[in-house]
């Protein structure tokens, strides 16, 4: 049995100009802050680390880095891809709980991800600076 062809389907997709839900663009943003957080998160922590109990003189070297504004800024951002894939794993582990499988219920819990997420990375930043 031959599977029909619907003839106006689109033949090139923009995913650009695709309006995604709420809920996808979490997902979206929790696969790419998976993805950020091993590389090159991991391989940066490890350097820092290395840094920080090598000797007292690279310990003093690490905290210049720490000084610098930019630096500053990666580090809030990457607190920022901690907190919003923390976030959006409790949120997944519910879903696979079937708590919030609902199309409003995920809309919410989509909203509560990225505000939960933006504001413990504002909170954490105005605590550490």
């Amino acid at each position: 049995m031959e599977a029909k062809i619907h003839p106006r389907r689109p033949k090139h997709l923009n995913l650009f100009k695709i309006k995604q839900p709420l809920p996808a663009v979490v997902s979206i943003l929790h696969r790419i802050s998976g993805a950020l957080l091993f590389f090159p998160g991991i391989p940066l922590v490890l350097c820092g680390l290395q840094l920080l109990l090598q000797s007292p003189e690279s310990y003093e070297i690490l905290i210049g880095y720490w000084q610098m504004p930019a630096v500053k800024g990666l580090l809030l951002l990457s607190l920022w891809f901690f907190l919003h894939h923390l976030c959006a794993g409790i949120r997944h582990v519910l879903l696979d709980l079937h708590i919030g499988v609902a199309l409003p219920h995920a809309r919410v819990g989509g909203i509560v991800v990225l505000i939960s997420g933006f504001s413990l990375t504002v909170l954490a930043g105005v605590l550490l600076w």
